[in-house]
C-alpha cells in the first residue's frame, strides 16, 4: 500500500465534480486501499479521491473511535444519498485538505446512502451521527465542495488565507 500526498486547499482540483467510476477494476481497489492508508495514517475518519488529485467518485471512511472497537473502513465507488432526514445536527468538522482548521456545519441527521463496495455489490446503508456528517462531507467532495463553503464569507476567507501561507511555509521547508 501506497500514501498518497493529500492537497491543500485552495487547490482547483479540490474545486472540480468528480467522473463516476464506469466500473471497477483492481486498479481502482488497489486506490481504494491506498487511500484507506492515506487516511489512517494522517489521521482522519474519511477520505475523497479527489483530495489525492484523482477525480473519480470514490470515497473511504471509518468513524470507529471507540477505544478498542473493530475498525470499520469502507471504502465506497459512486456513492449518493437517496434520502435525507428533516432533522438536523450539527458538528464540528476538519478536513485533511485544510488541516487545523474547524467550523460547526449542520447537516441532515440522517442519510441514506447508495454505492457499490470493493467487490462491485451495490449496497445501501442508513447513516446517523459522525458517521451521517462524515458520508456527506465526503460524497461533498465528490461535488467540489468542501466544508467551508457552508461557511460565512469572512470565515471561508480568514480559512482560505491561513492555508495559502501554510502552503508557502512546505513549499520553503520542502525547498
Amino acid at each position: 500500500m501506497t500514501l498518497r500526498p493529500i492537497l491543500i486547499h485552495p487547490d482547483p482540483r479540490l474545486k472540480k465534480v468528480a467522473a463516476p467510476v464506469p466500473d471497477l477494476s483492481d486498479e481502482l481497489r488497489v486506490l481504494a486501499d491506498d487511500m484507506l492508508e492515506t487516511m489512517y495514517d494522517a489521521p482522519g475518519i474519511g477520505l475523497a479521491a479527489p483530495q489525492i488529485g484523482v477525480l473519480k467518485r470514490l470515497i473511504v471512511l471509518d468513524c470507529v473511535k471507540e477505544e478498542g472497537a473493530a475498525p470499520r473502513p469502507l471504502a465506497m465507488f459512486n456513492p449518493e444519498i437517496v434520502a435525507r432526514s428533516d432533522e438536523t445536527s450539527t458538528y464540528e468538522e476538519g478536513c485533511l485538505s485544510i488541516p487545523e482548521q474547524y467550523a460547526e456545519v449542520t447537516r441532515p441527521a440522517e442519510v441514506e446512502v447508495a454505492w457499490i463496495d470493493r467487490d462491485g455489490k451495490a449496497r445501501q446503508e442508513v447513516f446517523t451521527g459522525l458517521w451521517a456528517t462524515c458520508v456527506q462531507h465526503e460524497i461533498d467532495h465528490l461535488e467540489g465542495k468542501l466544508f467551508i463553503d457552508y461557511l460565512k464569507p469572512l470565515k471561508r476567507q480568514m480559512i482560505t488565507r491561513k492555508m495559502v501561507k501554510l502552503k508557502r511555509e512546505r513549499a520553503r521547508a520542502a525547498g
